[in-house]
């Protein structure tokens, strides 16, 4: 098979559709197939672009797979306006050199968020004669809806619009929850949808973690490390973070360590001096390499959400598993299910700095338990979460279709 993957996020950029789409594309090639990716010039998350990258386009390879460059407008801002010419502007460079570039393919895998790019998948996927695949990481966009970004008015009837014509269109409507199938079936009843779940590499947490006790846990055994890894931006309400270690000051042990950047990381980094949190350590983004070392030193790992989110099952909560550490999952819905179904950690309320205070300082009282939760999540990853038997049942999936195709 041939496998097209056009996607606004790609490595080097380190984020969660960055780790889940590379680790597909050396799946299909580990099994014999051929890959091709169309991505942005790599931005995220700094708002920037990456140093040597420059002009309209650019061709190189990436983990053995030609990847085909295209300008983006970038930013860092939260700001609607921005953020609609940071989508459109690769929406349609890529259209551009895509259609230039990117050979004949058997499908066409399209990464949604932005919506907007269905436009352009649909239209690449008539001229390379490919099956067109829409792949759902978010559901765009009741998730800016239910955010507070994009209220109700004509842009929000247009992007519904968009949204049905992508599940009517689409040859598959893959999703990373049962949660956002059954929103995708609800909108178009004909939608033809496989739950392509998101998961983590156990063996990759194990390797660069250097084993189950690091010496970074074990140097000060009195110290609760609290770690937070990922995107600081609107929807993760790491607001409520900082109030929850404001509230926990009294506690000189616990540590709480927040790794990445985004959109909000100045305004929380203000609010921690306001607050003059003592117990609060920002970190730069980390690569990709150091995020295991730095999961399996914590004693416990953060997975917030502002609130629930249709769908949503954020990838931070995989990784922990994978790392084998006890989660504090702070939303509802499918995320909280998976928690309570692996007991791999505790569920708080979204939003609620009393009850992710309380989640706490029950895991930070109790090594067994954090030991045990952790051994569960761990176990887990590797039998249902493993993203090489996900990866592995997909590739499987396609090549029936493929040969029921060519009969």
């Amino acid at each position: 098979m041939k496998l097209g993957i056009l996607t606004q996020y790609y490595p080097p950029e380190i984020g969660a559709p960055q780790a889940r789409l590379s680790q597909l594309a050396r799946a299909f090639r580990a099994h014999g197939h051929e890959v091709h990716i169309l991505t942005a010039f790599p931005n995220y998350p700094t708002g920037k672009i990456y140093p040597g990258y420059h002009g309209f386009a650019r061709t190189e390879f990436y983990d053995g797979s030609p990847v085909y460059r295209s300008w983006i407008y970038p930013t860092k801002s939260v700001g609607l306006v921005r953020r609609l010419a940071c989508y459109w502007s690769f929406t349609c460079s890529s259209a551009v050199v895509g259609a230039w570039r990117l050979p004949p393919c058997d499908y066409l895998l399209t990464e949604s968020p932005p919506l907007f790019l269905g436009l352009t998948g649909w239209l690449l996927a008539a001229l390379k004669h490919a099956r067109w695949i829409f792949n759902v990481a978010d559901l765009w966009p009741s998730s800016a809806v239910q955010l507070g970004v994009l209220g109700q008015g004509i842009p929000l009837r247009i992007a519904e619009a968009l949204e049905r014509f992508c599940y009517r269109n689409a040859w598959l409507v893959t999703g990373q929850s049962r949660e956002i199938l059954e929103q995708v079936r609800a909108r178009h009843a004909g939608a033809r949808t496989y739950l392509l779940s998101n998961g983590a590499d156990p063996a990759f947490f194990t390797e660069e973690g250097r084993g189950p006790e690091p010496a970074s846990r074990t140097s000060n055994p009195g110290e609760i490390k609290i770690v937070y890894a990922g995107l600081h931006g609107i929807a993760q309400g790491l607001d409520i973070v900082l109030k929850a270690a404001a509230r926990l000051q009294a506690f000189p042990s616990l540590r709480f360590v927040l790794a990445g950047d985004g959109p909000e990381k100045e305004a929380l980094k203000a609010q921690a001096a306001r607050l003059s949190l003592k117990n609060v350590k920002f970190l730069d983004p980390q690569p990709r390499h150091s995020i295991p070392a730095l999961l399996r030193a914590a004693d416990i790992v953060l997975v917030p959400l502002k609130r629930t989110i249709d769908g949503a099952v954020p990838s931070k909560l995989y990784e922990a598993m994978a790392a084998g550490v006890p989660v504090v999952l702070a939303s509802g819905g499918e995320s909280a299910d998976i928690v309570r179904r692996t007991r791999c950690g505790l569920t708080a309320k979204p939003g609620d700095a009393d009850s992710l205070c309380g989640c706490i300082q029950r895991l930070a009282c109790d090594a067994d338990l954090r030991a045990k939760l952790g051994s569960n999540g761990r176990k887990a990853a590797s039998d249902q979460f493993n993203r090489d038997l996900i990866a592995a049942k997909f590739i499987e999936f396609l090549s029936e279709c493929q040969v029921s195709k060519g009969q």
